[in-house]
C-alpha cells in the first residue's frame, strides 16, 4: 500500500529530488524555481503550496513551500521524509534578529533551534530534546558561505509558536527577545525546530538557512516584497549546499 498522494502533496516519489528547499512562502518557492532552476516543473499545488523540481548546475533539486509555523512544516516535512523519499530538507526563510552583532540582510545558519512549542511532546520523550541541524549540511553550508564571501553567523535560533506577543507593561529587558538574546540566540523564526525533530525521527537530514528580515533590537525591517524577492544570497547558498553534499 502506498502513502501517496497525500491530502497535502499530490505527487509521487519520482517527482521529487533527494534534496528539497523549503521556503515558507509559496511565492518564494515560485521565485526560486523560475530564477534559479533549469527546466523547473510544477509538481504540487495543493492548497496553493507550490512545489517544483528542476536542476541546478545539472543536479536535480526540488523546492516546495512549507507554509507558516511548526504545525505546517511539520506536516510537509514529515510527508516528504517518510512518504516521498526525500533525504535532505533545507529551510530557506526569514528571521528576526535578536543579537546586536546581527544586521538586517545577514544570513543565519541555524546550528540549533530552541523552541517555546510543545511539538516535541508528540515523540513521548522522557526529557527535553535539543533540535540540531545535520552536521554534513551545516559544514557544507559554512564552506560555501565562505567561498561566496557572504556575511553570515552560525548559532542558535528560536522557533516560536507565537508571532504576536502581548508584552504591554513588561520591562524591555524582560521581553522574550531580550531573554532569549541573553542566551546567545541569534534570531527568531517559526519552523526550524519542528523540521529538525522530524528529520531526527525519520533518520534524515535538515538545515535552516535564514535571512534577517527585521531586527527586534533596532526596529529595522524589510518590506514584504523585499522579503519575497531579494533574499538571493540565501537562495544561492542553499542551492550550492544542496548540490555539493
Amino acid at each position: 500500500m502506498t502513502n501517496y498522494p497525500t491530502p497535502h502533496i499530490n505527487a509521487t516519489p519520482e517527482d521529487f529530488a533527494k534534496t528539497v528547499l523549503m521556503p515558507g512562502d509559496p511565492l518564494r518557492a515560485k521565485f526560486i524555481a523560475e530564477n534559479f532552476l533549469t527546466n523547473a516543473k510544477l509538481i504540487n499545488n495543493v492548497r496553493g503550496i507550490h512545489g517544483y523540481t528542476g536542476t541546478y548546475k545539472g543536479t536535480p533539486v526540488s523546492v516546495m513551500a512549507s507554509g507558516m509555523g511548526m504545525p505546517s512544516i511539520g506536516i510537509y516535512s514529515y510527508e516528504l521524509f517518510n512518504f516521498f523519499g526525500v533525504d535532505n530538507i533545507i529551510r530557506v526563510g526569514s528571521a528576526g534578529g535578536m543579537n546586536k552583532d546581527i544586521k538586517v540582510r545577514d544570513i543565519i545558519i541555524a546550528q540549533g533551534a530552541c523552541t517555546d512549542s510543545n511539538y516535541a511532546h508528540t515523540f513521548n520523550l522522557p526529557g527535553t530534546f535539543a533540535p540540531i541541524a545535520d552536521f554534513n549540511l551545516l559544514k557544507t553550508a559554512v564552506k560555501k558561505a565562505d567561498e561566496l564571501s557572504l556575511s553570515y553567523s552560525v548559532g542558535n535560533v528560536l522557533s516560536s509558536d507565537v508571532f504576536y506577543n502581548d508584552f504591554e507593561g513588561v520591562p524591555e529587558n524582560m521581553t522574550s527577545s531580550a531573554l532569549w538574546g541573553k542566551m546567545g540566540v541569534l534570531g527568531v523564526e517559526m519552523e526550524a525546530a519542528a523540521l529538525y525533530m522530524n528529520a531526527a525521527r525519520s533518520g534524515k537530514s535538515a538545515l535552516a538557512i535564514l535571512t534577517v528580515s527585521d531586527h527586534l533590537l533596532t526596529g529595522e525591517s524589510l518590506s514584504a516584497e523585499e522579503r519575497q524577492n531579494s533574499f538571493t544570497d540565501m537562495m544561492t547558498l542553499s542551492l550550492e549546499t544542496a548540490v555539493n553534499l
